[in-house]
């Protein structure tokens, strides 16, 4: 069982976000401290990137601040190489197919194995086209963590079959971003791919109330927010550790069911 997937032995996971960089190199490290202290599960950790296409504008002007900052791909591997001196929470990385393909496949996933990457998102990366990552990720002991949207039940099963960490389920279909409700029929889709894995599955998108993790924590196994915190980074800044410890702990509370 990969470190991933283990996140979700001792009940539903809960999987906060952030944008590496913002507000800085060294409050990215202190905000992802705060949350493993918080009880996160497993934290997301977004790698700035000028055409974020799967996001809304939080997380984009998230990914502007970063790049104004100067922040690069080593800069973020030297964060979580700080981080893990004093954390083991599992770390998954949220990017584009670019950053990665310039930095070089082997090269990339090597850098995670030896800082403590467990796991990698994709969201442009199309299922008939992730073999070109997925061995050299798997090379490395890191999981290509598959998302499925709310689509046909034979595409959703045929990316489940293959999954790995765990599987991203997108709650509602477009980019990211705060939702006042979930609509999709979510429990339908957990159950299609219950008939053909038993890899954890994990709802994001929209999620920023303890009530909405309350409900998704009914249906799947873990709960993933991102624009929230990030909203909270924006808004606070240097100052917004405190906040984000508050508001993790409270998401992870919801999740207690």
């Amino acid at each position: 069982m990969s470190k991933i997937t283990e996140a979700f032995s001792n009940g539903k996971a809960f999987i906060p976000f952030l944008t590496a960089g913002d507000p800085s190199k060294e409050k990215t490290i202190e905000f992802i401290l705060a949350m493993d202290e918080a009880g996160a599960d497993i934290i997301e950790i977004g790698i700035p990137f000028s055409d974020p296409i799967a996001e809304g504008p939080v997380i984009q002007n998230a990914n502007l601040r970063a790049l104004a900052n100067g922040i690069h791909t080593d800069d973020i591997f030297d964060m979580v190489r700080d981080v893990r001196r004093k954390s083991n929470v599992p770390l998954a990385f949220l990017t584009y197919i670019n950053p990665v393909f310039y930095y070089g496949y082997e090269k990339f996933f090597k850098k995670c194995k030896e800082v403590g990457v467990n796991g990698i998102i994709i969201p442009d990366l199309p299922y008939e086209e992730k073999e070109e990552v997925v061995d050299v990720a798997a090379k490395y002991d890191v999981d290509l963590i598959s998302l499925i949207a709310p689509t046909s039940d034979d595409r959703i099963k045929m990316i489940a079959k293959t999954s790995k960490g765990f599987i991203y389920l997108v709650s509602s279909m477009g980019v990211t971003g705060v939702r006042s409700e979930i609509k999709t029929d979510l429990q339908d889709i957990i159950r299609e791919i219950r008939k053909v894995t038993d890899v954890p599955v994990a709802v994001g998108f929209g999620i920023n109330t303890p009530e909405q993790s309350k409900n998704i924590a009914k249906l799947a196994d873990g709960v993933i927010v991102g624009s929230a915190i990030v909203k909270i980074i924006e808004k606070y800044g240097d100052d917004a550790t405190h906040y984000i410890k508050e508001y993790v702990a409270t998401m992870k509370d919801a999740t207690r069911i």
